[in-house]
């Protein structure tokens, strides 16, 4: 602010001849010029962004894991798995106990880019809203370099991440679904690339990622990384002992011993990200987050705190949407801070905004809260509900719908747990014999609940006018034989015209 003071001061002076208090007629007319072009510079410089400093504005690195657990993290207490790197990470920051994703791949990735539950903006699998306002649009508004390498599964073309805010990309499942590990095809920046040399895809994205924050370690970048690892299909990564370089692809399904070897493999691709931050004395002046975007495969039974933990892909049940977070940020940060407040994807966005300056869409609300207070070692009143929608398809009226504290859960259709000690929901408390603790969350969550009915009721309106959202697996089963009938009887004309 000193700066902007003296230049101030230089704008007046000059305005006056460097003469103070000498109020000649011409010095009035350069007052009047010179003034209103002062208040639109002050305007410009104290716009979010501009208020903070460079040492303040951090470069954002977002990893998001993919079918990976929050047991499979061994700080977590996950004693199947080995991550020393993401250890290292939690250890120079914050380990959150209690994040939550969606339970599955797309409804975790629509909400972690654009802030906003399921509820509001989510069409169908595989699918962004071509309307939808992301934090590539958000950061690359505020000045910031974007990229996105790793798993798109989103739609759109070949220009869809460019749409959504992206300068580049380097992707798998952009605009095809060929190998992703050994052998892989891509799409970097609008080409289709097919490698047949031995390359694995994850070192590839990875290798890209490199070099984007190399070419921009002088400018502020966003590099939003949602891995490919460790989904299935479950093979030998370059470090097991069977690697096969030859093979374009699974060579079979189930292989669940390779599980850990990807995990393992996903661990040592973070530490890469770190090491080259590292490398280019980035590192505290990057913000790294790491989460995953669902439940691990409901197949893979892993050890947590000492019990058997089976995986929860595809359910709403903590198993399906309790994840990994970590988020560090050296000199700034906590260091080995351990946090039970309660998070959930909507809050990454406008934690990304707050940290970096970026103005959030005008006219658009997020129940999402930032958590820069809370990276920044200030006090943080975290929130005492997070809400679920959920349904793979996008069915409206089909979807399962809840709010939850950290101990209890309450659903729409009023099944309601105290999910601490009953990880399967397989005890439901009856509302009739609720008293003290148990009835007062009953009512919290049952009041945001239907907060939240509401918002589904007016979205789905709103997605139906469109032409989204009120599809049936009856009414698909329609049009796609209404589609078929007109096709033959477009075939039938073709042939009595030949």
């Amino acid at each position: 602010m000193v700066q902007i003071n003296w230049f101030v001061a230089e704008c007046v002076l000059i305005a006056f001849e460097r003469k103070p208090m000498s109020f000649s007629i011409r010095s009035i007319r350069r007052v009047l010029f010179v003034v209103p072009s002062v208040l639109v510079l002050f305007g410009m410089l104290l716009t979010p962004a501009a208020l903070l400093t460079a040492a303040t504005r951090p470069n954002i690195v977002l990893i998001m894991a993919d079918d990976m657990g929050y047991e499979c993290v061994s700080s977590n207490g996950g004693a199947t798995y080995s991550t020393p790197r993401i250890d290292s990470l939690a250890k120079s920051g914050i380990r959150f106990l209690n994040g939550h994703s969606q339970p599955i791949c797309t409804p975790s990735r629509v909400q972690i880019m654009t802030g906003l539950y399921n509820n509001r903006n989510y069409i169908r699998f595989g699918f962004l809203d071509p309307k939808a306002t992301t934090f590539g649009h958000v950061l690359k508004s505020a000045g910031y370099k974007t990229c996105i390498v790793g798993k798109w599964q989103l739609a759109g073309g070949l220009g869809a991440p460019g749409h959504f805010g992206f300068d580049e990309y380097c992707l798998w499942q952009l605009t095809r679904r060929p190998s992703r590990y050994a052998n892989p095809g891509l799409e970097v920046n609008g080409k289709l690339k097919d490698y047949k040399n031995g390359e694995y895809g994850p070192d590839l994205v990875s290798d890209y990622l490199c070099d984007f924050i190399e070419r921009n370690k002088d400018a502020p970048f966003f590099a939003y990384y949602p891995m490919i690892l460790p989904h299935w299909p479950f093979e030998p990564t370059p470090d097991s002992p069977d690697y096969d370089k030859t093979f374009p692809g699974a060579k079979g399904v189930g292989q669940m011993k390779y599980f850990k070897d990807m995990v393992s493999y996903t661990d040592k691709l973070v530490g890469k990200i770190v090491d080259k931050l590292d490398s280019l004395g980035l590192r505290e002046k990057t913000l790294v987050i790491f989460t995953g975007d669902n439940g691990t495969y409901v197949k893979i039974v892993s050890n947590l705190n000492g019990a058997k933990y089976p995986g929860g892909k595809g359910s709403t049940r903590d198993n399906g949407t309790h994840v990994p977070l970590v988020a560090s940020w050296p000199g700034t940060a906590p260091t080995g801070k351990v946090s039970d407040a309660l998070v959930d994807f909507s809050d990454i966005l406008p934690t990304l905004a707050e940290t970096t300056g970026a103005k959030l869409p005008t006219g658009e609300f997020y129940e999402g809260i930032s958590l820069a207070p809370l990276l920044r070692g200030k006090p943080f009143k975290g929130r005492e509900s997070i809400y679920c929608w959920y349904h793979r398809n996008g069915l409206r009226g089909k979807e399962s719908q809840h709010t939850r504290t950290q101990d209890f859960k309450l659903y729409s259709t009023g099944r309601y747990f105290k999910v601490a000690g009953d990880l399967l929901e397989k005890k439901p408390i009856k509302i009739g014999s609720l008293a003290g603790r148990g009835l007062a969350a009953y009512k919290a969550l049952k009041t945001a609940l239907d907060v939240q009915l509401e918002t589904t009721r007016k979205s789905t309106e709103a997605l139906k006018k469109r032409g989204f959202g009120g599809a049936t697996k009856k009414q698909g089963k329609n049009k796609n034989a209404e589609k078929k009938q007109k096709q033959k009887q477009k075939k039938e004309k073709k042939a009595k015209q030949e």
